[in-house]
């Protein structure tokens, strides 16, 4: 990523102005033999209020000194659609109720996973206030616990995980926890997410499977059912893979043993710290999966600007391989607590973050409060796509192709073709970094050529 140059002069896209030169791009494309568009029938657009839809953030509530005003301000700003939320710190009198998300979700409109989260075992609290989030249509999903290895449970007087000798009472735990959502007739239709760090366990309870298989040669017995999703904390920095390098947070969100920091494959293909088996790494290319933390603070090399294109990166590497949901770790920085302290899109006094900007640049870019039911098809390609650009179609519900180009280079420049075949009225092209209009208004062109740096920037075509 190139951090030498100030915001204001990031604009990264060549001109391109005039038919002339779409034709010769269109020409030499043909003689150099390469496709003019991805094929007969084109690539399939995916609904941009799909990808909107799949942007979390973990935040603090009115219980941890973060009044409710200000938390609908900076939602609202970054255009978050979901928040990772549960039964800790919730009391019936507050200063953190049910209430609180309820009146978020009114303001807002996001939704609201719901955990046990560090340390929790409360069944029936968990239950009852979901009920309750889901009658005002505000619940997205359930959780398991949160990171069981650092926050162990006590479950039916059992105690598991954190210094136990046992990982047993957080497999029951989960598993009473799946029986008891999908038993229930108004809960039953939504999503379970795992507990998170299940490649933690000390012994073999079989947390690395969503179903224990038959074979699997478990402590709990195979068809335990314990989630519908697998639920990973693939921060994009990891002791075992420190350093600035391209392709950071393409990389973190790997879901095979490529991945060099804590991903799926480490907590459900080969458990990072006993080796248990789970999934093949060909099994975890179409594993339902969401991350319900990722993020990275600002320390040493990772530098403000760094932090900001990382999470910018982050939500559409995520996305574009597979994951569901992501959740970034912080909203705010931690005001209550020691450490976590440069984690946040804002700051303590509520002010933004570059990755706030950045994020609230995208979102309202790509702003879509529907979503197309029968997204279209669109010859485009990228050739000799190098390995540092990476790219996403989606389409708005006015009809809108919105085609994400994205690089992820620490130094130097990818200089791309986008062939866009014909017949489109308007193209234009933004830069997240920029701002929220446009950087060019190419009108009825064909082809564009892009500058890749460390960002996305998005063609309009109409």
């Amino acid at each position: 990523m190139n951090t030498s140059q100030p915001l204001e002069p990031k604009m990264n896209v060549l001109a391109v102005s005039t038919v002339f030169w779409l034709s010769c791009v269109c020409a030499v494309a043909l003689m150099l033999g390469w496709p003019l568009s991805a094929g007969a029938a084109g690539i399939m657009a995916i609904p941009t209020g799909d990808f909107l839809d799949s942007i979390g953030v973990n935040s603090t509530f009115p219980d941890r000194g973060q009044p409710l005003p200000k938390t609908i301000e900076m939602i609202q700003y970054g255009g978050f659609r979901w928040v990772r939320g549960g039964i800790e710190g919730l009391t019936e009198h507050g200063p953190t109720t049910v209430q609180t998300y309820l009146d978020l979700h009114k303001a807002t409109g996001v939704r609201f996973s719901w955990g046990l989260v560090s340390g929790g075992s409360d069944l029936h609290k968990l239950i009852t206030t979901a009920r309750q989030i889901a009658a005002a249509g505000a619940l997205l999903a359930f959780e398991g616990n949160n990171e069981p290895n650092n926050w162990g449970v006590t479950y039916q007087g059992e105690p598991g995980g954190g210094r136990a000798p046992s990982w047993m009472a957080v497999a029951k735990l989960q598993r009473d926890l799946y029986q008891a959502v999908k038993s229930d007739p108004v809960l039953k239709k939504y999503p379970i997410w795992s507990i998170s760090e299940n490649g933690a366990e000390r012994d073999n309870v079989g947390l690395q499977f969503l179903t224990i298989p038959p074979g699997a040669d478990t402590l709990m017995p195979a068809g335990t059912q314990y989630a519908d999703f697998a639920n990973v904390h693939n921060y994009i920095y990891h002791p075992n893979s420190p350093g600035l390098m391209d392709n950071r947070t393409w990389n973190a969100a790997d879901p095979g043993p490529g991945c060099k920091v804590d991903g799926l494959y480490g907590n459900y293909g080969l458990t990072w710290a006993k080796h248990f088996q789970g999934y093949s790494p060909a099994e975890l290319k179409t594993l339902p999966r969401v991350t319900t933390e990722t993020g990275t603070g600002i320390h040493g090399d990772i530098t403000e600007e760094i932090q900001a294109l990382n999470l910018m990166s982050m939500y559409l590497d995520q996305f574009r391989r597979g994951w569901s949901y992501t959740c970034v770790y912080l909203l705010r920085d931690r005001t209550d607590e020691g450490g976590n302290q440069t984690f946040g899109f804002f700051r303590p006094d509520y002010t933004p973050r570059k990755a706030a900007v950045y994020l609230h640049n995208l979102t309202t870019i790509l702003a879509d409060k529907g979503t197309i039911r029968q997204p279209a098809q669109l010859d485009y390609s990228i050739p000799h796509e190098p390995a540092t650009v990476h790219d996403m179609l989606l389409q708005n519900s006015n009809g809108t192709f919105q085609l994400v180009v994205w690089g992820e280079r620490l130094q130097g420049a990818d200089e791309v073709s986008v062939l866009l075949g014909g017949g489109h009225r308007s193209v234009r092209v933004y830069d997240p970094t920029v701002g929220t209009e446009p950087v060019q208004n190419l009108g009825a062109a064909d082809a564009v050529m892009l500058k890749l740096t460390d960002h996305p920037l998005i063609i309009a075509i109409e």
